[in-house]
């Protein structure tokens, strides 16, 4: 190897020691990994660059569209009430995910499956009080162990299937042949999560929890008569379960049911009183079913898809200090309506409407977005602020997110688009059809993820340019020696290893024809080679920036880079003994 091959294997290891060992931003680390090879002249700018034009990158971004789209017309909420369920233990919401994902993601593809999950599973970890950090590695891990069930489930092995009919006389595997190894592999992975998930997975909780928050809202809401929410309890209903939410009371036909039992049933028209923080007040306004008591709501100007809730704290000199909310006509004169008032903690008793403001009050208001631009210098207000997140979803097109997201999954799957294609097509229908909004579709995108992802491409690109990782995948398979089991250990392993640091697609190219030359000069069967490589391939699960979902679980889950190394490293080493002791056995050498 010359200087540049050196150089670019020492950098990478440099950079991996400095993930592993720093709290470094991990697109702060590899883009100045990739721009330090730049400037020595290793990578040109359009090698440096590539990255950025990559379908894979380009394929994760488009996603984050997609998935902006699902989540505002509320699917994403219904996924967490109806499929996910309400466990009692990490343990449970664990098995939860990843039996279902694994299933899923064997005949779609993991990317897509993996980027509707996250806010999914994020929404239900607040809700259960569980943590996040618990579930998204999780996730991401079940999702690559169903992809490697099939030989549609990750690109993967579609590559190498690409690569045994044209390198060899095989022909074409069968969808379920690589469901021999990667079957076992999967019910052994999701039983090693599950059984030392709770002491290699790392446990992080905001410093500053919702119990935190002084504020204590009192929000009157009604149950819609023939809506979702009539005939179920209240446990059914999913009211039980908000974070620091306490349903007060019930006004059914002017009787006062207080100290509400969880087996309440709910009936049409039922007036709920709840005293919680904000947070959960606007969980309880996107809950289908429910409205706002004050029929106030209805009479604003703006459509509810274009309010949203804001806090304002009530100044001194604010002309309805002193004159209850119905008197002083606050919704006509700010266009804005009150659904709770925050006092010193206490509760605030009587209705909405005859509430008598005092300065230091805080409102919980639903209002257009502008109202924080128009009156944060009013001399009304002490304080406005916008409620994040706080957009009422539009429940009306949830029909229409959920048909254009299966129509990119099963383009995809039957081959009619490829995956960036079918994503720019259903991102672009989610705008359209206003499922998504333009500003919702900006915000959703991650760009952290994005140029993670950009610049490992260009770091991967490094050692194959340099031919680094040609000579080092050949000096490996060479301590095989004459033994076939041997030689296919040490496959799997190379496999794995160059997976993990530039990516399952290009690990598979670069070792199947040394592996195939391997088996060739052993003269031995080269389909158990062929498996090493689809599963090592796959087994990305020591660092983040070896699989894209790996990656995109990364922010939404809180981790660092040693966190994939501590519970990854033994994984990938279990994979391989699995896929070495069977593969020869189902198809002997």
């Amino acid at each position: 190897m010359g200087w540049e091959a050196w150089t670019t294997v020492g950098l990478i290891a440099f950079l991996i020691a400095v993930l592993v060992f720093t709290r470094i931003s991990a697109d702060v680390v590899l883009i100045g990994g990739a721009s330090l090879l730049l400037i020595l002249g290793i990578l040109e700018p359009q090698d440096a660059l590539a990255g950025l034009a990559k379908e894979g990158m380009v394929t994760v971004g488009v996603l984050y569209v997609v998935v902006a789209g699902v989540r505002a017309t509320g699917v994403v909420a219904w996924i967490v009430q109806n499929l996910l369920g309400r466990p009692q233990t990490v343990f449970q919401a664990q098995a939860r995910i990843m039996g279902p994902v694994a299933a899923v993601s064997a005949f779609l593809n993991n990317t897509p499956v993996v980027a509707m999950m996250i806010p999914a599973i994020s929404e239900w970890a607040r809700k259960m009080r569980l943590p996040v950090s618990r579930l998204m590695i999780p996730l991401s891990y079940a999702a690559i162990f169903g992809g490697a069930c099939t030989l549609i489930g990750t690109s993967t092995n579609l590559v190498v299937n690409g690569l045994l009919i044209s390198e060899t006389k095989m022909g074409s595997l069968g969808m379920f042949t690589i469901a021999w190894v990667g079957v076992p592999c999967a019910l052994v992975g999701i039983a090693y999560i599950l059984i030392f998930g709770r002491w290699l997975l790392p446990d992080r909780r905001p410093a500053v929890s919702t119990t935190d928050d002084p504020r204590q809202y009192t929000v009157e809401m009604i149950v819609e008569p023939g809506g979702p929410l009539v005939g179920k309890t209240i446990e059914q209903a999913g009211l039980r379960h908000l974070p620091n939410l306490y349903l007060m009371e019930i006004e059914r036909e002017g009787e006062i049911r207080a100290a509400v039992s969880p087996k309440e049933t709910l009936a049409g028209s039922d007036r709920l009183v709840f005293v919680g923080v904000v947070g959960s007040i606007v969980e309880l306004q996107k809950m289908r079913g429910l409205k706002p008591a004050t029929d106030q709501i209805f009479k604003l100007n703006a459509p509810p898809a274009q309010r949203c809730l804001l806090e304002a704290v009530v100044s001194d000199s604010c002309p309805l200090a002193g004159v209850s909310i119905r008197e002083g006509r606050f919704r006509t004169v700010y266009n804005a309506v009150v659904i709770a008032v925050a006092r010193n903690g206490e509760r605030v008793h009587g209705k909405i409407g005859d509430i008598v403001l005092r300065p230091g009050d805080t409102l919980l208001l639903e209002a257009q977005p502008s109202f924080a631009e128009q009156h944060r210098d009013s001399r009304d207000f002490f304080l406005v602020s916008r409620v994040g997140d706080s957009e009422r979803p539009r429940y009306e097109r949830a029909w229409l997110a959920v048909a254009i997201l299966f129509g990119m999954v099963a383009a995809v799957t039957f081959g009619w688009l490829s995956i960036l294609k079918a994503a720019l097509v259903a991102a672009g229908l989610m705008i359209v059809t206003r499922c998504a909004r333009v500003s919702e579709a900006r915000r959703a995108v991650d760009w952290h993820v994005l140029l993670v992802i950009a610049a490992a491409f260009a770091l991967g690109g490094a050692l194959q340019k340099t031919g680094a990782a040609e000579t080092i995948a050949t000096k490996l398979i060479g301590l095989g020696g004459g033994n076939p089991w041997l030689a296919l250990a040490v496959v799997y392993a190379v496999a794995v290893c160059f997976t993990e640091v530039i990516t399952n697609n290009a690990a598979a190219i670069l070792v199947f024809p040394i592996a195939l030359a391997t088996a060739e000069s052993l003269n031995v069967n080269p389909m158990p080679f062929v498996a090493a490589i689809m599963i090592g391939a796959s087994a990305s699960f020591a660092t983040p920036i070896g699989y894209q979902t790996n990656l995109m679980v990364y922010g939404p889950g809180g981790y660092r880079f040693f966190d994939y190394l501590r519970i990854g490293l033994p994984l990938d080493v279990l994979m391989g003994i699995i896929t070495v002791l069977l593969a020869p056995l189902i198809w002997p050498f």
